[in-house]
């Protein structure tokens, strides 16, 4: 057990130690929406469910989810990509603002954002519609800005690195994003940045990038091995050697598969017409002719066939010599030197979808991640966020064992919902089992490291509440304001009065329990995330530091007549009051508690067969006089006849 806490913890130090990291994203941009819908008739008109909308999200797409990871998880990325001057090109800026994503995109009229529509019941996915694709390509105009943009991107990250490397990643999804031109200059300009992470469809239209990682699917491993295995050269000239295997752009690229591969006519893999299907056994005539768009379920499976291990329906053989019971993961492994040597990577990290990855480098031995095996529906972007943090434990120099646990927890966290994914540090670090006491964001701050902290969580697209107060007994009533107060945004922060406050504002008896109990309870709350502790007997400079999207206060009063309401208005939040539990307060409490002491004493006494105070106080006279001793109030007096201060 003590092993495991001591790893978590070094892992957690990665996790803080990429904070900030200057990250530049360039690539396809774009839109994912999903639309949830439920249905209980079918159409009269024909055999289909009747759809009624019910809820609609949009958010950030390929390259765009890349660089929203990259912020989620504590670097500061900026975007640049071709982004349409259309509806979806807003609803993209936006999902980039409320990030907190440098949005270097440039506007491309005429030239549509593409977007991603998945059609949803019952969180089963019945359609999607695409739109926007490579044949939108970019016009000579729109390639020179994009080439201005790199250029000033670079330069605005690098002003504000404090000497760090930048890091570049390429999101090639074959959308037009990145035309040749575009290509060169991040060759030519490699040596800016110090980490550079490639995710590409084509993995061979990036010869010469060099890049510290590549992160390939299985199928786009293959596909890069049967262009090694043509020849890069007869391939870009369109010349296809007899007896090699060739490759085919169909007309939509999309998805992980957005180039067929299959074989030269009387070449290696081809298959006979009417022989049988290397796993179904269906003749190939019957057979699908080869895979496009996304992948088919049996499009990355391995068959057997009498020249080796072939991928089905690719017609690619990818291993010789291997024999029966070999997996994806066992082939990718084996073919690691391959691909790196093609792609002149550091390092090569085969995704495996839900079976997880296999990551490998120039030395020591590769590495196996596993995943849980989820619906696709969860899975969209996992693979943004497996690359994200991916790149951003290596460019923190992180080991590559180190590396790969990280990327494959960021993507494996991110699967538990419907819709695009997206892993927050906070999130990872949840993961990794640091507590409050060991993360990098403890429930108590400073109130010097407060405004920091709150940018972290801005970046990572989180509202923030802040509410202030004694909090001297807590109550029912105060779990259930907080609670409240809680599910007006993302975040909560408390603000505790200082003892030396709380006695200005209540008076010499208060507070009953000191701030260091005061603040463990609140920090106790599920419903609060951080608590920070003032001496003033206003909040209004914390105010000041956090900007609050909602400022809350306790009472049955308007917001207007909160005295904090104009700073907070000015500052550019809102300001919400949330009516007390009746019967429920400090003071009340604190009565009650006085007033059955009181009781119990009075009651003790008579069991004891002693008369009540005042009586008692008759006795003491009685007994000093018996002693030729004067009562209190008599040596009172004498105190004062001789000049003391009474």
């Amino acid at each position: 057990m003590a092993g495991a806490a001591a790893e978590e913890r070094r892992l957690a130090a990665v996790v803080a130690s990429w904070q900030q990291r200057p990250v530049l994203v360039v690539g396809d941009a774009m839109l994912d929406e999903w639309r949830f819908a439920e249905s209980e008739r079918l159409c009269r008109e024909a055999p289909a469910p009747v759809l009624t909308l019910r809820r609609r999200i949009s958010a950030a797409g390929g390259a765009a989810n890349t660089a929203v990871n990259v912020a989620a998880l504590g670097g500061r990325a900026a975007l640049v990509a071709p982004v349409g001057a259309d509806v979806a090109g807003d609803e993209l800026h936006d999902c980039l603002d409320r990030a907190a994503v440098w949005d270097r995109t440039v506007s491309q009229p005429g030239r549509p954002t593409p977007v991603k529509r998945r059609m949803l019941a019952g969180n089963q996915i019945l359609l999607r519609e695409d739109s926007g694709g490579p044949e939108d390509g970019l016009d000579a105009d729109g390639v020179a800005r994009l080439l201005t943009a790199l250029h000033c991107a670079t330069e605005e990250l690098r002003a504000v690195a404090g000497g760090q490397p930048l890091t570049l990643v390429v999101c090639d999804y074959g959308l037009g994003a990145l035309p040749p031109a575009v290509r060169a200059w991040l060759v030519a300009n490699r040596d800016r940045y110090g980490t550079v992470a490639l995710d590409a469809h084509d993995l061979a239209d990036w010869r010469g990038l060099n890049p510290t990682v590549v992160t390939p699917s299985f199928a786009e491993a293959t596909r890069l091995l049967a262009r090694a295995a043509a020849g890069f050269a007869h391939a870009e000239r369109g010349a296809v050697p007899s007896g090699d295997v060739h490759l085919n752009h169909p007309a939509e690229a999309d998805g992980p598969s957005e180039l067929m591969v299959g074989a030269a006519p009387g070449g290696s893999g081809e298959r006979v017409p009417g022989s049988p299907h290397p796993t179904s056994g269906t003749p190939a005539a019957e057979a699908p002719a080869g895979p496009t768009g996304e992948p088919v379920p049996g499009e990355e499976r391995v068959a057997l066939t009498g020249d080796g291990l072939s991928v089905t329906g690719t017609g690619v053989t990818v291993s010789a010599a291997a024999g029966t019971g070999v997996d994806r993961a066992v082939l990718a492994e084996s073919r690691l030197s391959e691909l790196r040597a093609h792609t002149g990577a550091d390092v090569v990290a085969v995704t495996l979808d839900t079976e997880g990855a296999v990551v490998g480098g120039a030395e020591g031995e590769p590495r196996r991640s596993h995943s849980t095996p989820v619906p696709a529906s969860h899975a969209v972007g996992a693979g943004d966020a497996y690359l994200a943090a991916m790149t951003l434990a290596l460019a923190a120099d992180a080991g590559l064992p180190t590396a790969a646990q990280l990327a494959q927890l960021a993507a494996t966290i991110t699967v538990a919902d419907t819709g695009t994914c997206v892993c927050r540090r906070q999130d990872l670090l949840a993961a990794l089992g640091t507590g409050a006491d060991e993360g990098a964001h403890p429930a108590l701050v400073g109130a010097d490291e407060l405004a920091a902290l709150v940018d972290e969580h801005r970046q990572a697209g989180r509202s923030v509440v802040f509410t202030n107060g004694c909090f001297d007994v807590l109550h029912p009533g105060h779990v259930r304001y907080l609670t409240q107060a809680r599910a007006l945004g993302d975040l909560l922060i408390v603000a505790v009065n200082s003892d030396g406050s709380v006695r200005r504002l209540k008076g010499p008896d208060r507070p009953v329990n000191p701030v260091e109990d005061r603040i463990a309870l609140l920090a106790a709350l599920a419903c609060v995330d951080h608590v920070v502790v003032f001496e003033e007997d206003s909040p209004a400079r914390l105010i000041e530091a956090v900007r609050p999207d909602v400022y809350v206060k306790g009472g049955d009063y308007p917001p207007e007549m909160v005295p904090e309401a104009p700073l907070v208005r000015r500052l550019g939040g809102q300001v919400r009051t949330l009516g007390y539990v009746p019967d429920r307060s400090t003071s009340a409490i604190i009565d009650r508690i006085r007033a059955q002491q009181h009781s119990m004493s009075e009651r003790t006494e008579r069991s004891e067969g002693r008369e009540a105070m005042p009586n008692r106080h008759s006795m003491s006279e009685r007994t000093e006089r018996s002693e030729g001793r004067e009562a209190m109030p008599n040596r009172h007096s004498s105190a004062v006849g001789e000049g003391r201060p009474a």
